[in-house]
């Protein structure tokens, strides 16, 4: 039960949570976020 709840707070802390240091938001919605307002143009490393 002990490693159900730990895994269960590790995943709210990693996805859910709230931080203060980039918005308030959750650091799951941030990364994907940033990604998204990040991609390359062209694919790295082809050859043309």
């Amino acid at each position: 039960m002990r490693r159900l709840a730990a895994a269960e707070w590790v995943d709210w802390f990693n996805t859910t949570r709230l931080h203060s240091a980039i918005g308030h938001m959750p650091p799951e919605e941030f990364e994907a976020l940033y990604y998204a307002q990040n991609q390359p143009n062209e694919p790295i490393g082809i050859n043309r």
